[in-house]
């Protein structure tokens, strides 16, 4: 309680409310699959005056509810986590907390993975090859609800990308259910309907009848056509050798 006169009590309060909102820290969420890069980037954060992380992920189908439980102000997700990519996690982010800022962290600085990480709804995007002082400006510009592309980015660049997506065909995937792209990312890292099962807390039925479901509404006939569609559309990375996702233009032959 603040004492004195009225005027003067309005005052303190305005200061006393001014000097909170400096010392809030910002509230973090890492995911990332490896738990030494977890450690790395946390160390690397908290170095920062105001950046606190307050929960870690291991892989993309525990993200969602861990920002839903713990309302950071910004997640920090790595595009090539397993269970659930990136940019599907990131949409899940946003609609779960709609309050926490995304900033992906990439391999790659490429079209595709900015495009759909910008579209998901990420505000930052950050290459591994940049500078560390990249992220953390990324994680204070995305906290206070700027957007932050790392070099070698450029914001006209990503525009331009931006409106080369939106004038794109029709993507089959959007047409999915959150489970069925969840069956599907596991079936692509080699999963079996048991074991999906599993990870997802379903019966091993109820697994095959996304999987049906999901297929029919890609339109694949078999696991190597469903291989194919999830390096084609960023779900899996792409191994050494292969061409990055280019919407459109179909990947080499695997054989």
């Amino acid at each position: 309680m603040v004492n004195g006169p009225p005027a003067l009590q309005r005052e303190l309060q305005v200061y006393a409310s001014v000097g909170t909102m400096k010392q809030r820290a910002t509230k973090i969420v890492l995911a990332n699959g490896y738990p030494v890069v977890r450690e790395a980037l946390k160390c690397l954060l908290e170095r920062q005056r105001g950046f606190r992380v307050v929960g870690q992920a291991a892989d993309g189908l525990q993200v969602g509810a861990l920002v839903e439980r713990l309302r950071p102000d910004v997640c920090v997700l790595d595009v090539a986590i397993p269970g659930l990519y990136g940019v599907e996690a990131a949409r899940q982010v946003r609609r779960r907390s709609p309050a926490t800022a995304v900033v992906l962290l990439s391999r790659w600085a490429h079209e595709w993975y900015v495009a759909e990480a910008l579209r998901s709804g990420a505000l930052g995007f950050v290459v591994q090859v940049a500078e560390a002082d990249e992220l953390t400006r990324a994680v204070r510009a995305a906290a206070h609800g700027h957007r932050y592309l790392s070099a070698p980015l450029s914001a006209r660049l990503v525009e331009r990308w931006l409106r080369r997506a939106r004038t794109a065909p029709p993507d089959l995937y959007e047409a999915l259910t959150d489970r069925e792209r969840q069956v599907l990312q596991l079936l692509a890292e080699g999963g079996s309907s048991v074991s999906i099962a599993r990870r997802l807390a379903i019966s091993p039925r109820t697994a095959e009848a996304h999987r049906a479901n999901m297929m029919r509404k890609l339109r694949l006939r078999n696991t190597v056509g469903l291989i194919r569609f999830a390096l084609e559309r960023g779900i899996l990375p792409p191994p050494d050798g292969i061409p990055l996702p280019t919407r459109g233009k179909p990947l080499p032959s695997l054989s």
